[in-house]
């Protein structure tokens, strides 16, 4: 009794409604669609809730343009700068003075230390996260990351209505933020791996790693659309989306097919398996739910997690990591600060992701060629 109660306790809250709704189960190839489009929203609303910082940046700290009297703008003449600045305003005489403690000679230093602070919190908490994840259920472990990132994001922008003007808050808002973000990758990457076996990972993985240059954009827009309002609700927007994304998460998202009936696919006796139809996996999968009452062991639970220097000995490893990090090098440089020096318009940030969407759809369609 006491295995049955934990394994409903496993069982997505949503899953079991919908289930007694309809009086019957979702197939395999059912689940396996939820799954990718529930863990795309989520790292979608990661990176959308990181956004909003590259977009505020210009007003926190305004641009020289508007401090300054300028009358030959960079980098030919005026063209690049809108008509409205050049024509009714004053460059010299601008009432936008940006928001204290950013507003100073020291200002573009400071949104520096907190981006700083923000990653390097990150990528510690990455290491935490992973072995965390490896003991703890990934759904509980995401859907609290998400709603603790939600919640110390729009903390930071309540900091606009609140009037709060000490640099230390928005610091330790950010590095908190960045400890919670740090649960996004190392669960959406266990739970996608949970569901899918080797066959056509690298196909999947593909098209569904898209959701870091949509969550990028989708950032961007809504930080912009309501930055009219006050800068504060550009950080609100965004983190009430991943806020609502986590509760999603932890109602819908089951992390681990033995939390549903299903054996986990990267067992031999099912890789091995002659039944490959949707029609016979539901039959599998009903008789499992039958006969142990949906309690199929995790295999992920029995794993033992590997350590940093067992993995960099791993062929392969170290090379794909320093790809890895001069990419992010200057995706990050772009995420954060492209906005900024291109305030005058967006339009190359959203090209720069949209191509990035190309890319990898480029890439995919060069390795299947192959």
């Amino acid at each position: 009794m006491a295995e049955n109660n934990e394994s409903m306790n496993a069982n997505p809250p949503g899953i079991l409604l919908i289930r007694s709704i309809r009086r019957k189960d979702w197939s395999l190839k059912t689940y396996k669609y939820v799954v990718l489009l529930i863990t795309f929203i989520a790292y979608t609303s990661y990176h959308a809730s990181r956004k909003p910082s590259s977009i505020v940046k210009s007003v926190l700290h305004p641009h020289p343009f508007l401090n300054e009297t300028v009358t030959n703008p960079w980098p030919i003449g005026p063209l690049f700068v809108k008509r409205e600045f050049l024509g009714s305003i004053d460059l010299g005489k601008s009432k936008k003075k940006g928001w204290e403690p950013f507003n100073g000679e020291d200002g573009t230093s400071k949104l520096g230390e907190i981006d700083v602070a923000f990653l390097a919190c990150y990528s510690m908490g990455m290491y935490v996260a992973g072995h965390l994840g490896d003991s703890l259920d990934l759904r509980l472990f995401l859907a609290t990351g998400m709603i603790g990132s939600g919640i110390f994001v729009g903390l930071f922008g309540m900091g606009y209505f609140w009037n709060i003007h000490a640099f230390w808050f928005y610091l330790v808002m950010q590095m908190v933020a960045g400890l919670f973000q740090a649960t996004g990758w190392p669960s959406v990457v266990a739970v996608i791996g949970n569901w899918f076996g080797k066959r056509k990972r690298g196909l999947i993985m593909g098209i569904w790693n898209a959701h870091t240059s949509v969550g990028n954009i989708s950032g961007s827009l809504m930080a912009a659309a309501v930055l009219e309002y006050g800068w504060g609700w550009s950080f609100i927007v965004p983190g009430a989306f991943i806020f609502l994304a986590g509760i999603m998460v932890y109602l819908l998202l089951p992390a681990y097919p033995e939390d549903v009936g299903f054996p986990c696919p990267n067992q031999p006796y099912v890789e091995d398996s002659s039944k490959t139809n949707d029609e016979e996996a539901q039959t599998v999968k009903e008789n499992v739910a039958v006969n142990a009452q949906f309690n199929v062991p995790r295999v992920g639970s029995n794993r033992t997690s590997v350590g940093l220097c067992d993995a960099c000995l791993i062929p392969g490893v170290i090379p794909f990591a320093l790809c890895l990090f001069f990419s992010k090098l200057v995706a990050y440089t772009f995420l954060y600060w492209l906005p900024f020096y291109l305030s005058q318009t967006g339009i190359a940030a959203y090209i720069y992701e949209s191509f990035a969407i190309l890319g990898a759809l480029c890439v995919i369609c060069i390795v299947l060629a192959h």
